[in-house]
C-alpha cells in the first residue's frame, strides 16, 4: 500500500453530528426541505453553507466541477452567476445541464440537485449584477453576466449515519409535482 493510500484510509470521516430527520413528515417539494437544511446548517456554524460545487460539461464530454455561490432557491430553479465568457458559460452553452453538490460536513447532509440549465431573465440577470459591489461589477464586460437557473429534474438528500445506515430521500419531478422516495437508513 502507498504512503498517501494508507495515509488517506487512516483519515477520519462522517465525523459531523446528523440532527433529526423525520423522513415521515417529507415536504411535497424540494425546494422546502432544501431551505430547512441550508437554515439548519447555518444555524449549526457551518461556513458557507450557499456553496456548492457545479459540474458541468465541455466540448469533449468532460465533466468539469468548480465551487461556487448559489444565489437563489425557488419555484424556477436554483440559480447561480458568472461570465458567459467563462468555461463555465461557454459549456452551459453547448451542454445547458449541469448538477450541483453541497456538502455540509459538521452535520453529515448532502444535498445533490441535477438537470437542464437556462438563463435567467434579462431583468433578474441585471439585479444580481446590481447587487455586486462596485468593484466585482468593474471586472465584468457589458453584457458578459448571466444569472442561470438550474431546473431540477431530481434532487438527492443524504444524512450520514455513524453506524453507516445512511438516509437518502430522492424527489423527482413528475410533470408539474414531485414525488419523493426514501432510500436506506433507518425507517
Amino acid at each position: 500500500m502507498s504512503a498517501l493510500r494508507e495515509w488517506l484510509r487512516s483519515q477520519p470521516s462522517l465525523t459531523g453530528r446528523p440532527p433529526e430527520f423525520d423522513t415521515e413528515r417529507l415536504p411535497a417539494s424540494p425546494g422546502a426541505l432544501f431551505e430547512t437544511w441550508i437554515r439548519a446548517a447555518a444555524s449549526a456554524g457551518v461556513a458557507e453553507p450557499h456553496a456548492a460545487t457545479l459540474a458541468t460539461v465541455d466540448a469533449d464530454g468532460i465533466p468539469d466541477a468548480r465551487t461556487l455561490i448559489v444565489k437563489d432557491v425557488d419555484e424556477r430553479g436554483w440559480a447561480f452567476a458568472s461570465t458567459r465568457s467563462s468555461a463555465k458559460g461557454g459549456q452551459l452553452a453547448d451542454h445547458p445541464a449541469a448538477a450541483l453538490a453541497f456538502w455540509w460536513q459538521p452535520v453529515m447532509r448532502a444535498v445533490r440537485v441535477r438537470g437542464p440549465v437556462r438563463e435567467a431573465e434579462a431583468a433578474d440577470t441585471a439585479a444580481d449584477l446590481a447587487a455586486r459591489s462596485a468593484a466585482a461589477r468593474r471586472d465584468v464586460a457589458d453584457g458578459d453576466w448571466a444569472l442561470w437557473r438550474l431546473e431540477a429534474t431530481r434532487v438527492e438528500f443524504w444524512q450520514g449515519s455513524l453506524d453507516r445506515r445512511h438516509t437518502r430521500v430522492v424527489y423527482e419531478r413528475d410533470g408539474a409535482t414531485w414525488r419523493h422516495a426514501l432510500l436506506g437508513g433507518a425507517a
